[in-house]
């Protein structure tokens, strides 16, 4: 399987982002980092992460925000990149309640710039995050990308069903090859401060109680940062093609006659909260305070990936645990916070 050599990754001072630029830098690959080092969340934290991928020759970071239309066609014609790693995103459930137009201005308005910029420079791969947010309201368990996915609770599943949608269409008008990869509970070193193991280790660490949703009767597909990271560089090598057998009178949601593709990246192992609770618990050497709340509005009560597809197409599969994946967070962040 041929590399692809030259690869744009926006959100490259965000926590997966940051990643898989280490990783494709460390396989002699060059990198081009979009992040505009939004204010979401601590920006120093970002800053820390672009100042390990500047130290790199082979990496160079263009600061401005994908929804500039301008900039980032510029961008792609003096670029021309191989394969192009959509990382950047308004994330979070919780905030779309809060900030809708910030779910518009980067996940649909940036996303439509890149789908041009890949298509008037021949990008040979499109690959973006989508979410294991889009299965909303199914309750069929494990979640299957061929699974219909048409009832999101929040502004941001439904950011992300429109982005697999808008790729599709360039799939088909433009025969743009484009892999979307519904992440499942992404956590691990270097993490997102809103994230529920860093609002947690931080709240235990300084003797507050935590906020545990639905009273802990939720259950999550936590997936360990480098199993993530494994899957999307295999991926991005792994250029989408037609799917042959797709018949337009019985559909498959996760293939298509164009070249486009759906694929989960879960660790396949559904894990109850409060025993991801009980496992930071251990890391840490501390019992915690909990503020036992309900079911947040956008939420789901549990997320469960299929990963059958991913398995065939690329031959991984993650399986960190949360024993391995939460020990090695905790000391990286007693590291990080000199705590």
């Amino acid at each position: 399987m041929k590399k692809l050599q030259k690869v744009l990754i926006t959100g490259a001072a965000g926590f997966i982002g940051h990643g898989l630029a280490l990783r494709l830098l460390a396989e002699g690959r060059e990198v081009v980092g979009l992040d505009n080092l939004n204010d979401y969340y601590d920006p120093q934290l970002k800053r820390d992460r672009l100042a390990q991928l500047t130290a790199h020759a082979n990496f160079r970071h263009a600061g401005f925000d994908m929804a500039d239309r301008e900039r980032t066609a510029a961008l792609f014609e003096a670029e021309r990149f191989d394969a192009v790693v959509n990382l950047a995103a308004q994330a979070g459930v919780r905030y779309s309640l809060i900030n809708p137009h910030s779910y518009v201005d980067t996940n649909l308005v940036g996303f439509v710039n890149l789908l041009e910029g890949c298509r008037h420079t021949g990008v040979k791969h499109l690959v973006y995050a989508s979410s294991s947010s889009v299965y909303g309201a199914n309750t069929k368990m494990p979640f299957s990308v061929h699974d219909n996915v048409d009832h999101p609770v929040s502004l941001y599943a439904a950011s992300k069903k429109a982005n697999e949608l808008m790729a599709h269409t360039y799939s088909h008008l433009f025969g743009l090859p484009s892999t979307g990869l519904r992440f499942f509970t992404v956590y691990g070193p270097w993490g997102r401060p809103d994230m529920a193991l860093f609002l947690f280790t931080k709240a235990i660490l300084e003797d507050r109680p935590i906020d545990v949703f639905n009273n802990g009767n939720m259950e999550r597909d936590f997936t360990y940062i480098d199993d993530i990271v494994e899957g999307v560089v295999r991926v991005v090598d792994h250029v989408a093609e037609p799917d042959p057998g797709w018949s337009g009178d019985a559909p498959d949601s996760a293939t298509s006659y164009c070249p486009w593709r759906v694929y989960n990246i879960g660790n396949n192992n559904k894990e109850r909260l409060m025993r991801y609770i009980e496992v930071l618990e251990d890391c840490l050497g501390r019992t915690a305070k909990k503020n036992f709340l309900p079911m947040q509005d956008g939420d789901v009560p549990a997320t469960y990936a299929d990963v059958a597809d991913l398995v065939a197409a690329v031959g991984f599969k993650p399986a960190t645990s949360i024993e391995t994946g939460i020990g090695k967070f905790v000391e990286w962040y007693r590291g990080y916070y000199r705590v």
